[in-house]
């Protein structure tokens, strides 16, 4: 059974933001793909790969997710050994849901992942996050 991670962009405003970066070359991996790399090895490595997304948290909004296509090791400069996180080119919007700050990653289950957009909605131009947070607690988004 799939497992998904939760993770803070950091630095980025939007879902455009994050869209941007991905597509900048530090961003991705030798094969094309973008990965975010992190200090710890995720634990459960089996569940991620095995139909996983990476749920991204922009300004304390949950936004959008990405499939996890696999885990690789990534070594820098200085030698020590991470976890580069590749995933599938793309975000895919998820309903808003606020979230509180944290370090690092989280395990995410697929129940209380949120849902993901309308596909036929997810070409709007996107609401500012605190409204569209609010949005969907009472239940219009």
């Amino acid at each position: 059974m799939a497992i998904n991670l939760i993770k803070l962009s950091v630095g980025t405003h939007d879902l455009a933001g994050l869209a941007k970066w991905q597509t900048n070359a530090r961003a991705k991996g030798p094969d094309g793909n973008p990965r975010h790399v992190t200090r710890m090895w995720p634990k459960r490595e089996a569940e991620l790969i095995d139909g996983g997304s990476i749920y991204w948290v922009v300004k304390g909004v949950l936004l959008c997710r990405q499939p996890i296509l696999r885990l690789d090791e990534v070594r820098r400069a200085d030698g020590i050994p991470r976890c580069g996180i590749v995933l599938k080119p793309g975000l895919i919007p998820v309903a808003p849901t606020a979230r509180r700050p944290f370090q690092g990653w989280r395990y995410l289950t697929p129940e209380d992942a949120p849902v993901d957009l309308d596909p036929a909605r997810r070409d709007d131009v996107p609401l500012p996050p605190k409204l569209s947070v609010a949005l969907a607690e009472i239940g219009v988004l």
